[in-house]
């Protein structure tokens, strides 16, 4: 079963400018994510990488920093927001298939070895897709009536002490012109009932890749700018205030606030990487395929 529509030519949007990057330079220490620490010195978790298959994983991570190196100039800021140790979410942005690659090199120079929840069909893919078990993808088999399952299991990754990556629209945008579209709630109940497991409010970092959707990747020269944003952790401590009295899970209208207010959160950030004010009609809502009005958000909330 395929997703509903298709994304938006590679026409729809304008390739990330030199002269915004230069824009972006003024306000952020923009650093190469494809290189080993990038913001400075740090310590490696060492747990995690030796529990990860080490070799496969450095291959892969050789392989993915080649050709991201090959097909756009990389370019982050907020890196320094990734903890050494313990369990955290990074909620990224799902506007083209890079921005599955972008984050999780980032994060693995960082030292980091979350575990990732994406779609199944990827474990199929020639080559690539073995290397994706061997390190810590787990399948998520799409529209199969699971989802409580991998809720669960994702749950499970970070009670355990694990990081976890999720990419909360559940497939690439369909926002015509390529904004954050409506986020699936599953990402709400995961961080608010990890948190209840655990007795602290798990760090939740919104990770937003904009500029690959310009990339030809059977032509891909001149390269493209490529640029991620790693926010600083979302507060959502009041959504926890009454965890205590929750049922079996977090009560359905938390986790739709929570993923509300990751959809903001990104969008304001992509308003900042592109230079741009988003739709003034509203964001573009997955299950209708129609744009709903946003909430009221004042001025300052979008960088200009």
């Amino acid at each position: 079963m395929t997703s509903k529509g298709k994304p938006s030519p590679r026409s729809a949007v304008k390739p990330l400018s030199n002269e915004q990057v230069a824009l972006l330079a003024k306000s952020h220490h923009l650093v190469d994510p494809t290189k080993y620490y990038p913001t400075g010195p740090r310590t490696p978790n060492a747990t995690e990488i030796a529990g990860q298959n080490p070799k496969a994983t450095k291959r892969l991570l050789d392989g993915c920093s080649n050709v991201l190196r090959a097909h756009s100039r990389n370019y982050a800021w907020g890196l320094e927001h990734v903890p050494e140790n313990g369990p955290f979410i990074t909620a990224a942005s799902h506007v083209t298939m890079y921005d599955v690659f972008v984050p999780m090199s980032a994060l693995f120079h960082m030292g980091r070895r979350p575990r990732y929840m994406a779609k199944a069909e990827m474990m199929r893919w020639p080559i690539i897709g073995k290397w994706f078990q061997l390190v810590g993808m787990q399948p998520v088999p799409r529209r199969s009536g699971k989802a409580v399952e991998i809720e669960m299991e994702s749950i499970d990754i970070l009670t355990s002490g694990r990081p976890l990556t999720v990419w909360p629209e559940g497939t690439l945008t369909r926002d015509p012109l390529k904004w954050p579209m409506s986020m699936k709630p599953g990402v709400g109940v995961i961080a608010l009932e990890s948190s209840r497991r655990l007795g602290f409010q798990v760090p939740l970092y919104c990770a937003v890749t904009w500029g690959a959707a310009s990339i030809n990747h059977w032509w891909p020269w001149p390269r493209k700018n490529v640029v991620l944003c790693y926010d600083a952790a979302l507060d959502y401590s009041d959504l926890l205030k009454d965890s205590d009295s929750w049922d079996e899970e977090p009560p359905i209208e938390l986790a739709d606030e929570l993923a509300e207010r990751i959809r903001e959160r990104m969008e304001t950030i992509m308003s900042e990487i592109r230079g741009e004010r988003p739709p003034s009609a509203g964001y573009w809502d997955y299950p209708t395929m129609s744009r709903k009005p946003r909430r009221e958000l004042t001025s300052a909330d979008f960088t200009k």
